[in-house]
């Protein structure tokens, strides 16, 4: 996660979905599949429409059309809105402009509005200007269309998801979930994303960026694989770990394991490491009343003036900071 999310915990927060001709179903089915199962004390906390620039039959890329019961307007009243992916020949991502029509939609978002787009979405919102200067992703197979036609924007076609703030996108169709997820998490804590993900059988924080998708040479089968000293690493977080140790638990030579380590993961082993502390440490801040200086002995940090470096280069908060917010909330 590259920037702190904001902290935007409400009562049945809006959450408003544009769908255009062209869309991909699942992507939609994503947004109202997560967002629905977001409940506390066995309330809802949002609630999701989904709008078009001309309501009624929009088609798909299937061989099903889905009837869409709200127009624009319902933009005007979001807190999120959020923007998946279409394959319709008229779209931003081949021309990157918008039409009339979907421009004066886009203007109907009251400021301070968060938008977030899954996979090809992001060519709507760059289209807009909204990505202009700053982080953004998008499914790695168009990430040089993008660059040609949005240079302002910075691109990182490595990552899952990038937040900006009040600005969100991700990579391809199944980071919507990571997208999803991560906002319930800066909405309401880990605890109820992580329900949330439990209720979906799916990962609450997937481990590693887009770049381990991204087609390269796959590995003999003979090979062998460093799952094994991955799920040995999050039992010893606490201690120091080394490259060597790492290594041996799969025994490889340091170059083959992080080689190796790398194409599946995205990531260098101790770039993992450090994610995989990062995550343990906010565990134990939003989920315990520990002392800080517990916490980063827990983690591996060793010492809370560790702690707080990471979690400030990570997250731009510290420690205490993150436990104010996510603690109570949580």
């Amino acid at each position: 996660m590259a920037d702190m999310c904001q902290n935007r915990a409400m009562e049945r927060h809006r959450v408003a979905v544009l769908v255009r001709h062209g869309m991909l179903p699942i992507e939609l089915g994503i947004v109202h599949r997560l967002f629905s199962q977001a409940k506390a004390g066995g309330e809802s906390l949002y609630e999701v429409l989904t709008c078009a620039v001309t309501p009624g039959p929009i088609r798909t890329d299937t061989d099903v059309t889905i009837n869409v019961p709200h127009g624009p307007e319902v933009l005007a009243t979001a807190d999120t809105v959020v923007i998946p992916a279409s394959h319709d020949d008229e779209e931003p991502r081949y021309y990157g402009e918008l039409g009339p029509a979907l421009a004066a939609a886009l203007a109907l978002i009251r400021p301070g509005t968060r938008i977030a787009s899954i996979c090809t979405g992001a060519f709507v919102l760059a289209a807009a200007g909204l990505l202009d200067g700053r982080r953004a992703t998008t499914h790695w197979r168009s990430a040089d269309d993008f660059r040609a036609l949005f240079p302002a924007v910075d691109l990182d076609p490595g990552v899952l998801y990038t937040d900006e703030g009040d600005v969100l996108t991700s990579a391809g169709v199944a980071s919507g979930i990571d997208l999803c997820l991560h906002m319930i998490r800066c909405d309401h804590g880990s605890a109820i994303a992580n329900d949330v993900a439990r209720g979906t059988v799916v990962s609450p924080h997937r481990e590693g960026g887009q770049a381990q998708f991204i087609q390269r040479p796959v590995p003999e089968p003979q090979f062998a694989t460093t799952g094994n000293a991955r799920a040995w690493a999050l039992e010893q977080l606490h201690r120091p770990l080394t490259l060597k140790e790492l290594a041996a638990r799969q025994s490889m030579s340091t170059r083959t394991f992080t080689r190796r380590f790398r194409e599946e993961v995205g990531v260098s082993p101790l770039q993992w490491l450090t994610q995989q502390r990062i995550e343990r440490a906010r565990q134990l801040l939003e989920q315990t009343d520990l002392p800080v200086d517990r916490i980063a002995a827990d983690s591996g940090f060793g010492t809370a003036a560790s702690l707080r470096q990471h979690l400030q280069a990570s997250l731009g908060v510290s420690p205490s900071a993150y436990r104010s917010t996510f603690r109570a909330t949580g």
